[in-house]
C-alpha cells in the first residue's frame, strides 16, 4: 500500500509544515514516510506545494507527486490560478479537500469522479491562534482524511515539528488543540489506494544534463524576462480596500507598500492595482487612520 498526498498553499500559511506534521504523525503510526517541498518565487503569498508519501513497505518513487490519491489544498483562491492547476494528476476517486468556507455541494469542478470535501481552516486559526497560519489544521485534515493516523501520533507529530521550528510551547498547546479539534470534526473518506505499480520498482536509470557555464561573479539569464506578465494579485489571502471618507491623503500607505501596488488614479486618489497587490497587508497595519480596512478573498465563481 502507498498513499501519496499533495499539498497546495501559499508562502506563509505552512505547507512545508503541514507535510512534514502529516509525515511525522504517520511515521510515530508505524508507516513508512517521505516528505518534500516545491518553492517557487519564495516569497510570501506565493504558490507552494508540498508532497508527502505514507506506505507500509520501501517508497522507491521519490520526486513531483503527479498522481496524488488526496489533495490538500490550504487556499481556495488556488483553484482560480492557471499556473498552479491544483486538481492536475488528482486520481479517479481521490480526495479534494478545499479551505473555504463554502459546503462541499457548492464548489463547482469540472472532475465528477472526485470527493470534494471543505472546511474553514482560516477561520479557525484566526480565532484560535490569532493569525491565519493553517499547517497544523491542514496537517490535521490531511491525517483525518488518511484513516492511518491516531489523535495521539497527530498531537505529538505538530508539538515536534512547531517545537523544531522554535515556536514557543503556549503558541505549540493552542495548534495541538487546533489540529485535534479539526481532526474530530472532519468527516473521514475512503481512500482507493494501490499495491506499488511495476513503474516503481525498475532500475534508476542516470540523466546527463547539459553544463551551463557561469560567468565569474555573476549569474547568466538564459530565458526573456517575464516579471511583468507574472501578475502577483492572486497571490492574496486579504484583499486591502480603501475607505475614502476616512482617507486623508497622508501617503504612508503609498510610502509603506513593497511592490508599489498603490498609486494616484485619474481623478487624483488613492488606487490599489489588485492585479500586483500580493495582500502583505502593510498598508492595513501601518494607516494612521485606519482607513484600510481587509476582506477574506474567495473564489472566483
Amino acid at each position: 500500500m502507498i498513499l501519496r498526498i499533495r499539498f497546495h498553499g501559499r508562502g506563509g500559511q505552512g505547507g512545508k509544515t503541514a507535510s512534514r506534521i502529516l509525515g511525522s504523525a504517520a511515521y510515530l503510526s508505524g508507516f513508512r514516510v517521505q516528505d518534500s517541498p516545491v518553492y517557487g518565487p519564495e516569497r510570501r503569498g506565493a504558490p507552494v506545494t508540498a508532497f508527502t508519501r505514507i506506505s507500509d513497505q520501501e517508497i522507491l518513487e521519490r520526486g513531483y507527486l503527479s498522481d496524488p490519491d488526496i489533495i490538500v489544498i490550504m487556499d481556495e483562491t488556488l483553484l482560480a490560478d492557471e499556473r498552479v492547476r491544483p486538481l492536475e494528476g488528482v486520481r479517479e476517486h481521490g480526495i479534494v479537500f478545499i479551505n473555504t468556507q463554502a459546503r462541499p455541494e457548492a464548489i463547482r469542478l469540472d472532475r465528477k469522479d472526485i470527493t470534494v470535501t471543505t472546511m474553514d481552516l482560516t477561520g479557525r486559526s484566526i480565532d484560535m491562534l490569532g493569525h491565519p497560519i493553517v499547517s497544523s489544521a491542514s496537517g490535521a485534515v490531511a491525517a483525518k482524511l488518511t484513516s492511518l493516523v491516531s489523535e495521539d501520533a497527530l498531537a505529538q507529530a505538530v508539538s515536534e515539528e512547531l517545537l523544531d521550528l522554535r515556536v514557543r510551547k503556549e503558541i505549540v498547546e493552542k495548534n495541538i488543540g487546533l489540529a485535534l479539534g479539526v481532526y474530530r470534526e472532519m468527516e473521514a473518506h475512503e481512500v482507493h489506494t494501490e499495491e506499488h505499480s511495476e513503474e516503481y520498482t525498475t532500475e534508476m536509470k542516470l540523466v546527463p544534463l547539459e553544463e551551463i557555464v557561469q560567468s565569474p561573479g555573476y549569474e547568466d539569464i538564459l530565458l526573456v524576462g517575464n516579471s511583468k506578465l507574472r501578475q502577483t494579485g492572486d497571490w492574496r489571502t486579504f484583499k486591502p480596500t480603501i475607505d475614502y471618507v476616512k482617507c486623508t491623503e497622508c501617503m504612508i500607505c503609498f510610502d509603506y507598500c513593497p511592490e508599489s501596488a498603490i498609486g494616484i488614479d485619474k481623478d487624483g486618489k488613492l488606487a490599489i492595482d489588485y492585479d500586483n497587490c500580493k495582500g502583505c497587508l502593510i498598508c492595513y497595519k501601518e494607516c494612521p487612520p485606519k482607513a484600510i480596512t481587509i476582506e477574506r478573498e474567495v473564489r472566483a465563481s
